[in-house]
């Protein structure tokens, strides 16, 4: 069996990259890029019709599977290729199972494109093309997300678990924390909230997580 992961850490295939990293899972990087029509060319819409990255694809005995999405990839590893032992990233409780879940979906819905805009018009993009006001009205808009967030996170240190899902790093921590590192350029934002601060560096700072980062 082989686990072919598409795309390139710079985006977010870094997401899957970075949960089969944890996971030690054996994987075959394809580093496909997202420029100059990479992912329009009849093979890749083959695997993807989308044009997206990343794509999973899982060569197993039954047949491949082939996954798209990022946070769907994510959550297929350590669904499938983890062990529900309460070590690992892999949800080992229903409870940890719907967390994954909900904390991804809710990522996806209501923090990641203000979170893009975030990094984009104040880091990522060349100078002369970043507009501010966009960052600033992400940024307004954030409060409220981030809030959820950090509410959430007192609420578990309070019953003694330091994570999303656990008191353990697992997959609901790794996907929240792939977009939520990218509001990072928006340091006096994040400083309003201590918890979510404390915890993201946390999960940043983990090995598998400078692998993923190094990865082309």
């Amino acid at each position: 069996m082989t686990l072919k992961i598409y795309g390139i850490s710079a985006s977010r295939a870094a997401r899957p990259l970075w949960a089969a990293l944890e996971l030690g899972v054996p994987f075959e990087h394809i580093a496909m890029t997202y420029k100059a029509g990479a992912t329009r060319t009849p093979e890749f819409l083959a695997i993807n019709p989308n044009g997206h990255i990343p794509v999973l694809i899982d060569e197993r005995a039954e047949g491949a599977i082939t996954v798209w999405e990022s946070m769907a990839c994510a959550l297929y590893i350590a669904r499938v290729h983890g062990k529900a032992d309460g070590q690992t990233i892999a949800p080992a409780t229903p409870r940890e199972e719907a967390e994954a879940l909900r904390w991804s979906f809710w990522t996806v819905s209501e923090l990641e494109a203000d979170a893009l805009a975030v990094l984009m018009h104040r880091m990522a993009m060349p100078e002369d093309q970043r507009k501010p006001e966009l960052a600033d009205k992400a940024e307004s808009r954030l409060k409220v997300p981030l809030a959820v967030l950090e509410k959430h996170l007192q609420a578990q240190h309070a019953k003694g678990e330091a994570y999303l899902a656990a008191n353990r790093f697992t997959v609901a921590d790794l996907c929240v924390a792939s977009v939520a590192s990218w509001v990072r350029p928006a340091a006096a934002l994040l400083a309003q909230y201590p918890a979510l601060s404390a915890w993201l560096k946390v999960c940043l700072d983990r090995p598998a997580q400078a692998q993923a980062r190094a990865m082309k």
